[in-house]
């Protein structure tokens, strides 16, 4: 007879512990959120919770696409498999990269996959490129997927550092020849998760030039590339002269039309790239829904749903970031996305001492029911607040951002 679990952890995978599945004691950074949210709510019952953690839209999508998900969804020839996508949505992938980012010529046929959001394309990569051995290049801190996949297929990651020193841009002349010479992957996601920063076509351009000059292919993640303010000009990866010969970009409605749990988006750029993705896709999935990708290409059709988005996440960035500078944070509005990034106080005068940004997030939980997400990464202590709290008009807007100004001056914070 099999002691308690049998003989199943002698099976797992030592990509995920083997037969220590399950027995980490370890917690996740969000489950810890989770967790401090839900204590703090038992505590002060009745009192709201501001989210300014979370980094979903806090909108349904546009309502004609909702309605024509609908309709789509009612035919009968739309309730088959998709497998590798419909060119009605390849089309319009293609004319919305024209039409936004000024990025002409992207073949419909053989430069453009659809993808089942961009987390699982992030996923798939890694195994059209990555053996044993092979290292995978990733900003730090940075949205970890790809790097996940890389370590599962017995590959490497070698940390980035993102610093205000750099602008939050990657020092890639502080790579060593021998790590180069073992690298496939260069990942980049610009407007930043979680720092909010911005590329530039220069920092574009010189990351052509060292993919060509070491072989490399890039993976620009660009989720957030429509989000931006201010006179900022959209900026595809692809936009840059030869970056079609060393890479792909992926785009996701999910944040840029509030689609986040239909799960579109699209991969484009060097053909053989889309192509290996799309025969690893062929191998785990059989395609997004039908009218899904149709009312998506609606969506991409009309990118004025994302302007107007783009204008409240303005807004609301412009309030916030007056309320953090009362409250002594040396916060910046960001050029894109809905993530300001600042960095932590390092006590409360009269109060707590705060070891890391962990610390000061789950203060900020408990004791004033603002609910932040804490990066401590590169020897440095910052807190990532997000836009996107729940508010369905601009009063509203105005209410919860004098209501988070109310509550940090409960505190003298010390920087």
């Amino acid at each position: 007879m099999e002691s308690s679990g049998g003989f199943i952890p002698k099976l797992l995978a030592d990509r995920i512990g083997g037969k220590r599945f399950g027995q980490e004691t370890e917690i996740y950074k969000f489950e810890k959120i989770k967790r401090a949210k839900q204590w703090a709510l038992r505590q002060h019952p009745g009192k709201e919770l501001i989210d300014l953690g979370v980094g979903e839209p806090d909108e349904m999508a546009d309502l004609r696409v909702v309605r024509l998900l609908a309709e789509e969804a009612a035919k009968p020839e739309n309730r088959f498999y998709a497998d590798n996508g419909v060119f009605e949505f390849k089309q319009a992938a293609s004319d919305y990269m024209e039409q936004v980012f000024g990025v002409a010529g992207i073949d419909p046929h053989s430069e453009i996959n659809h993808v089942i959001g961009s987390k699982p394309a992030l996923a798939m990569l890694p195994y059209a490129f990555i053996n044993p051995g092979d290292v995978a290049l990733m900003p730090s801190p940075c949205y970890p997927v790809l790097g996940t996949h890389t370590e599962y297929l017995g590959g490497h990651v070698v940390s980035l550092p993102l610093t205000e020193d750099n602008r939050f841009l990657p020092d890639l002349d502080a790579l060593p020849d021998d790590l180069l010479r073992k690298a496939k992957l260069l990942y980049l996601n610009y407007p930043n998760n979680p720092t909010g920063a911005s590329a530039t076509p220069e920092f574009f351009e010189k990351v052509v030039r060292f993919a060509k000059h070491n072989g490399i292919a890039v993976v620009h993640d660009a989720a957030y590339s429509a989000l931006v303010f201010d006179g900022e000009k959209p900026l595809s990866f692809l936009s840059l002269p030869g970056a079609k010969e060393v890479g792909v970009e992926l785009h996701s409605l999910s944040k840029s039309y509030n689609m986040t749990g239909w799960r579109i988006g699209f991969i484009a750029g060097n053909p053989l790239m889309v192509k290996a993705f799309a025969t690893i896709k062929d191998n785990c999935d059989s395609g997004q829904f039908i009218p899904i990708q149709k009312a998506a290409a609606f969506a991409l059709n009309n990118p004025d749903i994302t302007r107007r988005i783009s204008e409240k996440y303005s807004r609301r960035h412009d309030m916030l970031v007056q309320v953090l500078r009362e409250a002594g944070f040396r916060a910046h509005k960001p050029k894109g996305s809905f993530f300001l990034y600042t960095e932590a106080p390092k006590a409360v005068k009269g109060g707590p001492e705060f070891g890391s940004a962990e610390q000061f997030s789950d203060y900020l939980i408990r004791h004033h029911l603002i609910s932040t997400v804490p990066w401590d990464n590169n020897g440095e202590c910052y807190v990532r607040f997000s836009v996107t709290f729940q508010a369905g008009s601009e009063q509203e807007e105005r209410r919860i951002i004098d209501e988070i100004r109310r509550r940090l001056a409960e505190a003298d914070f010390l920087f």
